[in-house]
């Protein structure tokens, strides 16, 4: 492009831009797709599967804070048994010394007569075995704990931050403090292309606090949409600055297309007039798509129930979730949905765990499992990955009277649909829940497991300037793998 072009066409951005501000937040995140892969400065993917894929979309949840594994899907029954010892006091206290996955070695704290402060504390609530697979599951999730067959449990988890940037390396797998680097949900988003062009590929519902940003090197176009389950404002700016009607709405765009034009006309190099034009057109289709989706009028009063609609405690995570699946049936990719208001996250249960996780799960227990029951019934899960994740597990020993500490040493994780084996517990932590010892994960083995089922290779998304570590990639689970 001519310097001549270049000044004269980009006031003329500038004025689109200022014109159509209201629908900037939406355009900017996922409607400049196309414009990003044919000005990328690179060969980006065509948008289409590097091998057939076995599912089509993504439903991410994730629980903030840390849930401990040992009260949800990995209960311990030997914490009941060594109850206000110390851990070296029992036959695992070699577990304090380990490292295993050449990771940090553990801290143990000792008081001023050399005695561990931190003593095994019990079990906060019981758990018993459910469905044909007879896998334990804690009392507080009792409606997961009956979808048990279709679940693949990954009991040995782990990662290498301590504190909540953890919830930045399970999504990233990079450490916070280390250099910032596309999210899973952003590259599923760079790697797929969209299955409804009137709506985002890449959502994000619920709080975010340590990174808000997906795309990092990728660019913003591949960052997720911010989006709240409010059909009158779901999307942050999607309504014109003014108040304007839909018929004053298409003469603003109208207008601003036979402008488009004929500077196209008069300057045919601009090669990102085009799509610019297109991403304008396509906020607009979003305006009135995105808030159809969560309208949940046609929704059935059982279906609204199966969800927890009914209650106050499942209502808003309910809410959500039927919304994803609303968004599945539209075609989104990646539903990326976040649980545990607060900077560190809710269920940061450093005191009063047992009143604090019990309310916790209550409120994601039944729209969990009413989920992944009405994906079935829809025959929806066979394309659709749910996965249910948190940042670490707890400490098997005592934070203060009451709680559990942060734990990145072994925690679980489970992921349901889309070729993913049902009734399946894999990998083990020790006795005490302290170390992932058999088949142990680090956290992109999640990612790398997404990405396999989506028909990707996540080796040839690479961008050049931007090196990967081998740990970026990880290595699918075959064994949850149908």
């Amino acid at each position: 492009m001519s310097n001549h072009n270049q000044q004269t066409s980009l006031p003329r951005r500038n004025f689109l831009t200022n014109l159509s501000s209201g629908l900037a937040g939406i355009s900017l995140a996922s409607l400049l797709q196309d414009e990003a892969r044919a000005a990328g400065g690179h060969q980006a993917p065509d948008g289409q599967p590097h091998f057939t894929p076995k599912a089509k979309s993504v439903i991410w949840l994730f629980m903030r804070g840390g849930v401990s594994h040992m009260e949800s899907f990995d209960p311990k029954p030997m914490l009941n048994k060594y109850s206000g010892k110390s851990i070296s006091e029992t036959p695992w206290k070699s577990v304090q010394q380990s490292e295993k996955l050449k990771r940090v070695r553990v801290v143990v704290v000792n008081d001023a007569n050399g005695q561990q402060r931190n003593k095994v504390y019990p079990l906060q609530v019981g758990y018993k075995k459910y469905g044909e697979s007879g896998i334990e599951v804690s009392d507080w999730f009792p409606h997961l704990g009956g979808c048990v067959d279709d679940l693949s449990i990954v009991r040995s988890m782990w990662t290498t931050d301590d504190n909540h940037g953890a919830q930045v390396q399970f999504h990233s797998g990079r450490h916070m403090l280390d250099e910032r680097v596309p999210t899973i949900g952003a590259w599923v988003n760079y790697g797929l292309g969209s299955l409804n062009q009137n709506l985002p590929q890449f959502i994000n519902m619920g709080p975010r606090y340590f990174d808000v940003r997906d795309g990092h090197y990728l660019g913003p176009a591949y960052d997720s949409v911010p989006l709240k389950v409010d059909p009158k404002n779901p999307l942050p700016y999607a309504k014109p600055e003014l108040d304007l009607s839909s018929a004053e709405q298409k003469i603003e765009f109208s207008l601003i297309n036979q402008l488009n034009q004929l500077s196209a006309e008069k300057f045919p190099n601009d090669s990102t007039l085009q799509a610019r034009i297109k991403s304008y057109e396509l906020a607009f289709r979003m305006q009135k798509a995105v808030p159809e989706v969560i309208h949940f009028d046609q929704e059935t009063k059982e279906t609204q129930e199966l969800y927890g609609l009914h209650q106050p405690e499942t209502k808003a995570f309910g809410m959500q979730l039927l919304a994803a699946r609303r968004f599945v049936e539209k075609g989104v990719r990646f539903i990326q949905i976040m649980h545990g208001a607060g900077a560190a996250g809710a269920w940061d249960s450093h005191s009063n765990l047992k009143s604090g996780h019990s309310k916790l799960a209550k409120q994601v227990d039944q729209p969990a499992a009413g989920l992944l029951k009405d994906l079935k019934r829809r025959g929806l899960l066979k394309d659709t990955i749910v996965v249910f994740a948190t940042e670490f597990g707890r400490t098997p020993g005592s934070q203060g009277s009451n709680g559990r500490d942060h734990h990145p040493y072994g925690f679980s994780i489970w992921m349901a649909g889309g070729g993913i084996k049902g009734g399946v517990a894999h990998g083990t932590t020790d006795e005490l829940g302290f170390h992932a010892e058999e088949n142990p994960h680090y956290v992109t083995d999640v990612h790398a497991t997404l990405m396999q089922q989506l028909g990707l290779n996540s080796r040839r998304l690479e961008v050049p300037g931007h090196k990967r570590l081998e740990m970026d990639y990880g290595q699918p689970i075959d064994e949850i793998i149908a």
